[in-house]
């Protein structure tokens, strides 16, 4: 599946398997673009750890390492990540504070309706709410790296 990957022009949103290590995420990625794909985009959405309080443990020095290791954007998926509604806005913000390049939410307009995942998954009012802090989040990122 990689290398068929590697050989389309469509861009590749390459979500972290819950077992793999940050070398196996990147080593991934590198085949997509050495067969020819630079569009790729990787996705965090937490890996399997001794915590079973949530579905995953989101990665988020991982999310900050990973910045520092290659020059693909990353997105957050917090509400796969976490499998809690809860817990998706803070880890989402986490995240874009450490690196971050955007998330991807799940949004329903009556989760307690949604066929699947509503435990996990945002209203719409909520969902514009966590948008805005996504919004003075990255300002505030800006900031500081203009500080720095």
């Amino acid at each position: 599946m990689l290398f068929r990957s590697g050989k389309t022009d469509k861009p590749i949103l390459l979500k972290r398997g819950m077992s793999a290590t940050l070398r196996d995420f990147l080593m991934a990625a590198e085949y997509i673009v050495a067969f020819g794909n630079k569009n790729v985009i990787l996705c965090e959405r937490g890996i399997r750890t001794f915590e079973i309080a949530t579905r995953n443990t989101v990665d988020i020095n991982g999310i900050a390492l990973l910045k520092e290791k290659c020059h693909l954007p990353i997105i957050i998926d917090a509400s796969h990540g976490t499998g809690k509604r809860s817990l998706v806005e803070p880890v989402t913000i986490g995240c874009i504070l450490a690196g971050a390049d955007g998330a991807m939410i799940e949004v329903h307009a009556n989760p307690k309706c949604a066929l699947s995942d509503g435990d996990q998954t945002l209203n719409y009012k909520d969902f514009g709410k966590t948008c805005e802090k996504i919004k003075k989040t990255l300002a505030f990122r800006k900031e500081l790296k203009e500080i720095n």
